[in-house]
């Protein structure tokens, strides 16, 4: 399902009543809401959103639990930091207790970092398998979605729930949960906006399904959704 908004900002409004739906309806049916939050700045507008009032005053924080789809190997103040832009404009403004934040922390041994997090992962969904009420998640212009980037072999990943990957060109590694994870959840969100997008939402949307670490993600018993602004299509059509 795509949904087409006129510009970022009603995008992002739409992606955060998502986000408040789907923390209700997971509360009121289990108890919790598991949500993955994405970087990048069209979430961070979302997050916005969701700080402020109505929606604020809707979610039920107190039974949320925050993970995240990827994040980079640098300190937590580092302005790269998923997590950092997520305190910033989101958990350190709503009353989520500090326990229910569970931050994909990533030292100098990214392997080591991914089997902590994969186990925290097990260790919370336990005895059932990970899956998360909701992911939000970006497109990059090279197709890449987390950090399913191409050309290594994060894309690829099928055993583990979450890799380290090395993107070539950086000096800092990245932690991403992979395809079959992010296949396992009940809804998951593409966010996209903006004219530079518009070529690779093309390709992924219409171009053949093994092009782009973007088309392995089809939830096997969930929902699929993309939320974009016209600026990511009117160039694309």
């Amino acid at each position: 399902m795509i949904q087409i908004f006129d510009d970022k900002e009603q995008l992002s409004q739409a992606a955060a009543k998502l986000f408040a739906e789907e923390a209700c309806k997971a509360v009121a049916a289990r108890g919790r809401f598991c949500v993955a939050l994405a970087g990048g700045s069209t979430p961070r507008q979302t997050y916005h959103q969701l700080a402020l009032a109505p929606l604020c005053e809707q979610i039920p924080w107190s039974q949320v639990h925050i993970f995240w789809g990827d994040e980079r190997c640098v300190p937590g103040d580092d302005p790269r930091s998923n997590a950092r832009m997520a305190h910033e404009a989101l958990l350190d403004r709503v009353p989520i207790p500090a326990a229910q934040i569970h931050a994909m922390t990533c030292t100098r041994n990214p392997e080591a970092s991914a089997r902590r997090y994969q186990a925290l992962l097990q260790k919370f969904f336990e005895p059932d398998a990970p899956r998360f009420d909701l992911i939000l998640l970006g497109l990059g212009e090279d197709g890449h979605t987390a950090s399913l980037i191409p050309g290594t072999a994060a894309p690829q990943e099928r055993v583990r729930l979450v890799t380290p990957v090395q993107k070539p060109g950086e000096d800092f590694s990245r932690l991403s949960l992979t395809a079959p994870l992010i296949n396992q959840a009940r809804m998951v969100a593409f966010l996209v906006s903006g004219p530079a997008k518009a070529k690779i939402l093309r390709q992924v949307q219409a171009g053949p399904r093994d092009q782009f670490p973007a088309q392995l993600i089809a939830p096997l018993n969930g929902d699929l959704c993309w939320l974009v602004d016209k600026a990511a299509t009117e160039q694309a059509s």
